[in-house]
């Protein structure tokens, strides 16, 4: 994934954050953040890693998994609070970024590599703080997610990281030190994934609304 410019004007819209302390802890799929696989601009990667994980570790718990690439026709989603972000509120502009959801009763959390926020969040507070709402935005740069049960995932993405090349072979980022998720029959089919035409590829295509929808319940 890849920064591009910014829209001058998107204010703070802030909304209450509700998490229920009363049920029994959810288990910890991931004790820190250090202890995963991660590198830079490549979260569709960092996040096919966890999904890997699960299935060594908590192989039952996959089934409570899902990704979600963030993306949109123009390739233009703002989301803030990312470490990558330069200005106090850190907005940056992804032309697509990818989430891991963790929902294993009625509450879901976000595991997202490349914010600053706390590792996981409950899904609540990472929407309003990294997403916040499309009624600040203009058109062109509202949000939309693909939604793939992680088993899926796992079991489909490949990328030779051709995206990371320039047209010279040189890379735009250094790639992760670990051989290409490809296989013979499929070498590269990350677009499928970015692409947000809901009559196309795995999962379900949904918009800000939709997914809030999905993933949390009110208390």
């Amino acid at each position: 994934m890849a920064s591009v410019s910014h829209p001058s004007k998107i204010q703070r819209q802030d909304t209450g954050v509700v998490t229920n302390t009363t049920k029994k802890p959810i288990l910890n799929l991931f004790s820190q953040r250090s202890d995963c696989k991660y590198t830079p601009a490549y979260c569709e990667e960092n996040v096919w890693k966890l999904c890997q994980d699960i299935s060594t570790r908590h192989p039952l718990e996959l089934q409570h998994c899902y990704v979600v690439f963030v993306s949109n026709d123009s390739r233009t989603v703002p989301l803030w609070r990312q470490k990558a972000g330069k200005e106090e509120e850190k907005l940056v502009i992804w032309d697509y970024h990818v989430l891991f959801l963790y929902t294993p009763d009625d509450r879901c959390l976000v595991y997202d590599l490349d914010s600053e926020l706390p590792y996981p969040t409950y899904f609540h507070k990472y929407v309003t703080e990294t997403f916040r709402t499309d009624h600040i935005l203009k058109p062109e740069y509202f949000r939309y997610f693909r939604v793939i049960p992680a088993s899926l995932f796992l079991q489909h993405f490949a990328s030779d990281r051709r995206h990371m090349k320039r047209s010279d072979g040189s890379w735009i980022k250094p790639p992760p030190d670990y051989p290409p998720i490809t296989s013979a029959a499929n070498p590269h089919n990350l677009d499928d994934f970015i692409n947000m035409d809901p009559t196309k590829g795995l999962g379900e295509v949904m918009n800000l609304t939709q997914l809030v929808r999905k993933f949390y319940q009110h208390p």
